[in-house]
């Protein structure tokens, strides 16, 4: 593989690289960078010796694990969840600018391929559920599922974890609030209109880009926006709270399409919407340098000094409050549009809406208050 460069480093131009390493198609990162809880990682010191072997695109891989919790509580006032469960960790989506690909360092792989490869299946994920919501302080505020990976990817269709954990939520009133970004949702319309029915369900579908060429390579295999949109007109016409996630926006790549996706998720039924700013925190950097140079070599540098502008000659800045919106001018263009194009098409920012009171243990009346 290709040589690289601790997560700390600043990235080396990537343009002179890019006709030397074959692309690697239908993934999002095109370098395993390396994890920075390991001592050792290989590299490929001499790419045109005769004798090298050349890396080959791996299927995606499944390691069930029986996952010791699953709920966890969120500090960060930046991501608008108080608590999140994720049934698998890894994504096969390979969205090349996401942050839940540092969290794959901690179980030993990289951030890059490996994130989008090798998958953790959390296969007790529905008991451990089970077993949180039986405890007898919890509240029943509203869980974000996912706050890290999305539920619906590629595995959902095979394990189907996500459904499971809906009909636990169901079963007890918990509300629910949800992100995704794949189609793969709508096998799920029945269970989801059933809690929308009890006010216990709040979804955001994030749409990136209307661009089937930039959806393509910045997030390979995800549904396209079309059908993003079809999700959001089938469940909002089901009675569920549909709501619009456009994040990251990436100056110079697709900032200038907030009005158009803004637009296109209301005529579809979304009623809220959010956004974030890119920022590209520990390895993320370095891949995302690596893809914007391999796949946009002519605008690449003045994509990545505005990135940088907005997190103050940085391109990931860790305060909380600033660090999923940016500073500047930039940063300052995209919130007044979204702000401005929200108020047209009669968007807000709301998005937990949902009733606790309703929330109830197996075998216990409902709540009288």
């Amino acid at each position: 593989m290709p040589e690289q460069q601790h997560p700390n480093a600043r990235p080396k131009p990537a343009a002179a690289d890019a006709a030397a390493t074959p692309y690697v198609k239908g993934r999002g990162a095109q370098i395993n960078t390396p994890n920075r809880f390991l001592k050792n990682h290989r590299v490929q010191e001499h790419i045109e010796a005769i004798d090298e072997w050349t890396a080959a695109n791996e299927a995606t891989v499944y390691l069930e694990d029986n996952a010791k919790t699953l709920v966890n509580k969120v500090d960060s006032p930046d991501v608008g969840m108080f608590y999140s469960m994720n049934p698998y960790q890894g994504c096969e989506h390979g969205c090349i600018y996401c942050y839940a690909r540092n969290a794959h360092e901690y179980w030993g792989y990289s951030a890059g391929l490996d994130f989008e490869r090798k998958i953790i299946v959390k296969k007790n994920a529905p008991q451990l559920l089970r077993k949180f919501l039986l405890h007898p302080k919890w509240d029943a505020t509203p869980i974000s599922l996912s706050g890290n990976t999305d539920c619906y990817q590629p595995a959902e269709q095979r394990f189907r974890l996500t459904r499971q954990l809906l009909e636990v939520c169901n079963e007890f009133n918990q509300p629910v609030g949800m992100i995704t970004k794949n189609a793969g949702m709508l096998r799920d319309k029945d269970l989801l209109q059933e809690m929308a029915a009890k006010n216990l369900i709040s979804i955001l579908v994030s749409i990136t880009s209307l661009n089937e060429d930039l959806r393509r390579v910045m997030e390979p295999r995800t549904t396209t926006a079309t059908q993003r949109l079809r999700l959001i007109n089938e469940l909002s016409h089901a009675g569920v709270r549909m709501g619009v996630m456009l994040g990251p926006m990436i100056p110079g790549l697709n900032d200038h399409e907030i009005p158009n996706i803004i637009k296109a998720a209301a005529d579809n039924g979304a009623v809220f919407s959010a956004y974030t700013f890119i920022r590209l925190n520990g390895s993320v950097k370095l891949m995302f340098h690596d893809w914007l140079y391999k796949n946009f070599p002519d605008r690449a540098d003045k994509v990545w000094h505005q990135i940088e502008h907005a997190h103050g000659g940085k391109v990931n800045d860790s305060r909380f409050g600033v660090r999923m919106r940016g500073e500047g001018p930039v940063a300052e263009l995209v919130r007044q549009q979204f702000l401005q194009y929200n108020k047209r098409y009669g968007l807000n920012a709301e998005r937990w809406n949902l009733d606790s009171s309703r929330f109830r243990r197996p075998g216990e009346q409902g709540r009288l208050f």
